[in-house]
């Protein structure tokens, strides 16, 4: 009896990940309004209220790697499928942020952006071919 519960249970996805990709969609939303909002108070009030992105933008580019980590069993990444199209764009444009700011504007913290969107597109990487690997 407890094996069909074992089987039943490991076929099963997490009940927490349609929480995890709604959050990591709402944090992406988040990050590009607030990418926008510098431009915009400086074309709307002729000075920056909202400085750009710094520390904010590491804590951004964490989600969705933080995501992939959590959902690497063969169910829950099966379940990411549909969502794995926004995972890539958010990460692209989160290492793109991090990488040109960090390079131009000098921001150190922005290296670790950077390096947490590249460690989530290895993450996909790695899960894709593990998933290859495995027939499915």
């Amino acid at each position: 009896m407890s094996e069909s519960r074992d089987t039943a249970q490991a076929d099963e996805t997490a009940a927490w990940l349609p929480y995890g990709i709604a959050t990591v969609k709402v944090i992406f939303m988040i990050a590009v309004f607030r990418y926008f909002a510098t431009p915009f108070t400086d074309d709307m009030f002729g000075e920056e209220l909202l400085p750009l992105p710094t520390w904010e933008w590491t804590a951004f580019s964490i989600t969705p790697g933080l995501l992939i980590w959590l959902a690497r069993r063969p169910v829950d990444w099966a379940t990411l499928s549909t969502e794995r199209t926004i995972l890539r764009i958010a990460l692209t444009f989160y290492f793109l942020y991090a990488l040109a700011f960090s390079l131009f504007k000098g921001g150190w913290i922005l290296w670790l952006a950077a390096a947490a969107a590249l460690a989530g597109h290895l993450g996909i990487l790695y899960l894709d071919g593990r998933r290859s690997a495995h027939g499915e």
